[in-house]
């Protein structure tokens, strides 16, 4: 982890145009992949004034540097394809080699997506089995910073390969791996998560700023810093504690146990910090899409509330950014999970599902594949999948089943409610009936409810409620879900 402050950042900077040789961003390397279909971005440093020469599969660009050394060149966008060779010129000579044209998809949020493929299921035979050359992911190292950076500390591009794939992010990976299965398409990853970080930290100072009804953040970050010397030093005891209890396990010949998690880590829980730091550098890269695994560090009490518009107002932010439209961004939505009192896991489902509000999104529900007792499920397998399936019918136009049902509407009848979805072909459920469903009066006391499905609807009742007018599905941390479509895909659960 780095944190870049305003002074060494600017000293960074100074130290690059110092150095007169022209210089290529991080993401910049071997092995990258270039987003097909859109125009080749090249950028870098290099000398004030100093003539730079991009060349690029037969095309050839030029520019100057401007009096900070600045530098931008576009090339015509290309087909997929490669591996090619890319050059850039100037008073030195910088020659990328394996560069492949493809789609290149972000792949951000907190622990979930961070999980390496190296702890999924099935680990050992998975890794071995990537060998696809296709693949090839970026992986940018945790770094916060006050304000919006050009580049960022990363590892190089890396092939997939037995060698190098357990270092791979598991949903990524498993993303790409069902993509593939379906084209010849090269697909690039750019890794950039950090666990147990909140959507705050990955939304724009500018975002955040400019609405009113998201100032809770910041109070929020207040509370935080005002308790900030205590804090820090109650998690030096702690640490302290815990490499005692290392060096002990060590010298005992037994495994050291795990270095204790807390909030907020060298600032990473900051506004905007994690945008600033991993994602902004990244922006003037073209992609195909971003898939997105986070909320567990906003489903408390203090913050799940404002999740919605939040989250909403993140991806905006983001598609604002990288100047390339509503791109698809697709979003899993939490896993089951016993996740103990205080939590507000379903209402935070319950804002995940409203984001399908915007254009070009699309969801991966994971509400029945989860691990109960381990907020870090292992079937990483499905999540990928199940992304795959929505990147290919929002990103590449396929006419397949992407989704489980969406709950649309609700019409009274009687003492029982009809709901209606979207995505609800084959409506079917794992039991008799499907549970999981609950429905209230005026008072909102929730009942449990008998429903049987009727077609592409769900028929909910309770003798305990004979004027229904609210009803729920899966309003649980660890959820009853077993109401499926065609498509083998869960319904999400929902408030009405």
């Amino acid at each position: 982890m780095r944190i870049l402050p305003r002074a060494a950042a600017l000293a960074l900077a100074a130290a690059s145009i110092l150095a007169a040789e022209v210089a290529l961003p991080s993401v910049f390397s071997d092995h990258m992949v270039i987003q097909r279909g859109l125009p080749v971005h090249v950028w870098g440093r290099a000398a004030a004034g100093e003539a730079v020469l991009v060349e690029f599969h037969g095309n050839t660009g030029a520019a100057k540097a401007d009096d900070l050394g600045f530098w931008s060149v576009y090339l015509p966008p290309e087909t997929a394809g490669g591996p090619f060779d890319l050059t850039v010129k100037a008073a030195n000579r910088i020659t990328l080699r394996d560069v492949l044209i493809g789609d290149v998809w972000v792949a951000s949020g907190q622990s979930n997506m961070e999980f390496a493929l190296a702890g999924a299921n099935n680990a050992k035979a998975e890794i071995a089995a990537a060998t696809d050359s296709r693949i090839r992911a970026f992986r940018v190292h945790n770094t916060v910073a006050s304000h919006p950076m050009d580049d960022v500390p990363a590892d190089p591009w890396e092939v997939a390969a037995p060698e190098t794939a357990g270092r791979f992010s598991a949903v990524a990976y498993f993303f790409a791996r069902s993509l593939r299965e379906k084209n010849d398409v090269p697909i690039g990853i750019l890794e950039s998560y950090w666990g147990g970080t909140p959507a705050e930290a990955w939304t724009s100072l500018d975002a955040l700023s400019s609405d009113a009804s998201l100032m809770p953040v910041f109070a929020s970050w207040a509370r935080i810093n005002n308790g900030a010397v205590r804090t820090g030093l109650r998690r030096k005891m702690q640490l302290d504690a815990w490499q005692s209890e290392a060096e002990r396990a060590k010298a005992e010949g037994k495994n050291p146990p795990p270095r204790p998690w807390a909030p907020n880590e060298d600032d990473c829980w900051s506004p905007a910090g994690l945008f600033n730091a991993m994602i902004a550098p990244l922006t003037p890269f073209p992609i195909r899409g971003v898939i997105w695994y986070q909320g567990e560090s906003n489903a408390s009490e203090e913050r799940a509330s404002l999740y919605a518009h939040l989250f909403q107002t993140m991806i905006q932010d983001w598609r604002r950014a990288w100047k390339q439209g509503d791109f698809p961004f697709l979003f899993v939505q939490l896993a089951n999970f016993n996740a103990g009192a205080g939590s507000r896991w379903p209402e935070l489902r319950d804002a995940q599902r409203q984001a399908l509000g915007l254009k070009n999104t699309g969801m991966a529900s994971a509400v029945d594949i989860g691990d109960p007792e381990n907020i870090h499920p292992k079937n990483k397998q499905d999540v990928g999948a199940r992304l795959a399936l929505a990147a290919r019918a929002i990103a590449y136009s396929e006419h397949i089943e992407y989704s489980g049902p969406i709950f649309r509407q609700a019409i009274r009848e009687g003492d029982s409610l009809r709901l209606y979805f979207d995505h609800a072909e084959g409506l079917k459920s794992r039991k008799p009936e499907p549970g999981g469903f609950e429905i209230a009066g005026a008072d909102r006391k929730f009942q449990s409810a008998r429903a049987r499905i009727d077609g592409a609807t769900v028929v909910v009742s309770s003798a305990s409620v004979p004027d229904p007018v609210f009803v729920r599905y899966a309003w649980l941390d660890n959820p009853e879900a077993d109401l499926y479509n065609a498509a083998d895909l869960p319904a999400s659960p929902f408030r009405y």
